[in-house]
């Protein structure tokens, strides 16, 4: 019953995903910004410990409300943990109404051929079958596509497809996420190029089926609106991708039918020091800027 409810409350509600799902590479940056040094952890179970109070922080948060926040995508560690005294995925469904997904990649190969494709996931369907526990939605998966390398661009969105048809076999929304470079010389190029394969492979997929996009804001505007109108697609969510949320959320309102799936830009700002006002304060800041340029 959950799933359906969820399924209509993304494809139906307005507001934004947050993506507070950095796992073991992204973490110890995430930290630093938030105010925790290197010093004070001595390993990974310490640090993904410190890492889960600033998650727990700012799920916890009144301003974090399902008004404006419609999902949020944690990692496997995040999902294992509780939020007071419930697993994580269940706190923020049934205490907060926010729609939980799940990061299921294990990180990216070497840059080939102009592109990151997804490391192997060899336990997925293990990984899959312990989210049923809880009431996980959907799936998240990033690649990353450096240049207009045709081929390259082809390796990356077709190995996104085939695991976001096993992904979907399992009864999960997965999110396909072939994420362009910002820094790329060639981004224009990138996208026109990884738009024709992500439309190829949505052509491809059974009849009745859905997958969700998380893409990089793009250089023209509008640019994906073939992608927010397809019937195979339950929503496009843009990537901040490394940009401040200020110029992400300027570049998402030129993009009508997008929604923000933020995580450096959403948690811009936030740090250890500041006290529960200061620290709700500059939450429901992010939060309204993000929002209102979802709505858009």
């Amino acid at each position: 019953m959950s799933y359906q409810q969820q399924l209509q409350r993304i494809k139906n509600d307005a507001g934004f995903i947050a993506a507070l799902d950095q796992s073991g590479g992204s973490t110890p940056k995430a930290l630093r910004m938030y105010g925790v040094e290197e010093s004070e952890y001595a390993n990974d179970d310490e640090m993904f410990a410190k890492v889960h109070e600033m998650r727990t922080r700012i799920m916890t948060c009144d301003t974090f409300d399902s008004g404006r926040v419609l999902g949020a995508i944690l990692f496997e560690d995040t999902m294992d943990r509780e939020v007071n005294g419930k697993p994580t995925a269940n706190y923020l469904w049934e205490d907060k109404n926010i729609v939980p997904f799940l990061k299921v990649d294990k990180g990216l190969a070497e840059q080939e051929d102009g592109v990151q494709v997804m490391k192997p996931i060899p336990n997925l369907s293990a990984l899959l079958q312990k989210a049923k526990n809880y009431p996980i939605f959907g799936t998240k998966m990033r690649s990353v596509i450096h240049e207009a390398s045709q081929s390259g661009i082809e390796k990356v969105v077709q190995q996104q497809f085939d695991i976001a048809k096993q992904i979907l076999s399992e009864g999960f929304m997965p999110i396909v996420e072939p994420e362009v470079n910002i820094e790329s010389a060639e981004k224009r190029q990138c996208e026109i190029l990884m738009k024709e394969e992500i439309l190829r492979n949505l052509d491809r997929l059974e009849d009745g089926q859905q997958v969700m996009l998380k893409l990089t804001l793009p250089e023209e505007q509008g640019f994906f609106k073939e992608l927010v109108e397809h019937p195979k697609v339950l929503k496009v969510v843009a990537l901040s991708g490394g940009y401040s949320r200020a110029e992400a959320c300027e570049r998402l309102k030129q993009n009508p039918g997008m929604i923000a799936s933020f995580s450096r830009a959403f948690t811009e700002g936030l740090s250890k020091g500041q006290t529960d006002q200061e620290f709700s304060d500059t939450i429901n800041a992010s939060i309204e800027e993000i929002y209102t340029a979802s709505k858009v």
